[in-house]
């Protein structure tokens, strides 16, 4: 298992009598007796591979113990199967499995002879259980080992970043297609619901569908409103695939043409991430696309008399260009080391996402009033440069209005 080998190089790094402790997410209420669907604990899956709620994983050099609930067959009839303690060392390859109800007499056992212990506070009663028991014991974070691990994805995790980008791709060209004017906002939204269900895909974040002034509301998120004559449909969402996540924004014209005034922004908006794109490669420090895609859009902004030389650019453009991305939406990882940004290398995931965003000013020209634009691909560091995960779903101004019209 590649959780066998992930548990090796974290322990690699960590001291001779190193202890990892780490434990995944209890369910979630959502009112009544039902539960929020069950997603694991990112660094606890990235380690384990277990995907089953009340879970603690310990290990050190020498072994591996887990503790997970119980077979229970009167809760299996209604919630499904569980792994049980006695199939837990072979499918999981653990050397102890116990049942998650020992944990108050075990671990004191197993963090008796460990010389450090690694383990991450998390606020649920599981984690709090845990803190008893390392009440007295000095330990330290987990996370900055595990989360530097993560940053470079293998290819058995692009494999999955390439499906999960596949069917959000596939997703956004449909709802490109079904779009029209009067369609609610939710309409377009349940595209994305019923692609990423056929694919056995989960939503890796609630997807953004703002029409008109709601795209200059940067996570807008009632997707609520009726789509007008005129103004441009900006759609933020990606699927999760076993866990890992895509990250896809298209912007595009309701009604399938672009006006003058949105072309001239939207073009500037491209111009910045194709760019910014380009300069992605290993060496390259991770604050340069940021850079590029800011200067393009300020001399941009300039040139058409929207901002004033000496100005600040946040005034439309008010977020960064793009983020890790892996198991979580918003990945971990550092970004800086030592103070200053760090430099891209092989096997790392990046959004490029750069936008403008103008609300309604007596300052502004009204053909620009309302015009809120972001263009978001996933870009994977290769040896000779990058790839851009998304490349499948088009984003030139005649692409998008030659698909509009083949509806």
């Amino acid at each position: 298992m590649i959780h066998q080998k992930r548990r090796k190089k974290l322990l690699s790094q960590l001291d001779e009598g190193a202890l990892v402790i780490i434990s995944t997410n209890p369910e979630q209420l959502r009112n009544g007796d039902v539960h929020y669907p069950f997603r694991p604990h990112s660094d606890f899956w990235y380690l384990t591979g277990f995907t089953e709620p009340q879970a603690v994983s310990v290990f050190s050099k020498d072994t591996y113990t887990i503790f997970l609930r119980d077979k229970d067959p009167a809760r299996e009839i209604w919630d499904g199967k569980r792994l049980g303690v006695s199939d837990a060392p072979q499918v999981l390859k653990a050397d102890e499995a116990y049942s998650i109800d020992e944990l108050k007499t075990q671990l004191p056992k197993l963090i008796a002879n460990a010389t450090d212990l690694y383990y991450d506070f998390k606020p649920c009663t599981l984690d709090d259980e845990i803190i008893t028991h390392l009440a007295k014991t000095q330990y330290q974070s987990l996370a900055t080992y595990v989360h530097e691990m993560r940053l470079i994805k293998d290819d058995g995790e692009i494999e999955l970043m390439q499906k999960a980008a596949n069917i959000s791709a596939n997703a956004h060209q449909l709802a490109m297609q079904k779009t029209h004017i009067g369609l609610f906002e939710f309409e377009v939204a349940s595209v994305f619901d019923a692609e990423f269900r056929k694919n056995n895909a989960e939503h890796a974040y609630t997807p953004i569908v703002a029409g008109g002034e709601n795209a200059c509301v940067l996570h807008y998120i009632e997707n609520n409103k009726p789509l007008k004559k005129g103004e441009l449909l900006l759609i933020d969402a990606g699927c999760e695939m076993q866990g890992y996540a895509s990250d896809i924004t298209r912007t595009f014209p309701i009604s399938g043409q672009f006006s003058d005034a949105q072309k001239q922004i939207y073009q500037l908006v491209l111009d910045a991430q194709l760019r910014a794109i380009k300069s992605i490669k290993p060496g390259e420090v991770v604050s340069k696309p940021h850079q590029i895609a800011s200067d393009v859009i300020r001399k941009g902004l300039i040139k058409l008399g929207l901002l004033k030389e000496g100005k600040e650019l946040s005034e439309f453009y008010m977020h960064g260009t793009g983020h890790w991305l892996g198991l979580d939406v918003h990945d971990v990882g550092e970004y800086k080391q030592a103070g200053s940004h760090r430099e891209f290398k092989i096997g790392m995931v990046t959004t490029v996402e750069p936008g403008i965003y103008i609300r309604k000013s007596d300052k502004i020209n009204p053909v620009y009033w309302n015009i809120g634009i972001r263009i978001e691909d996933d870009v994977l560091v290769t040896k000779t440069g990058n790839r851009v995960l998304t490349q499948a779903l088009v984003k030139e101004i005649d692409d998008i209005e030659l698909l509009m019209r083949e509806k």
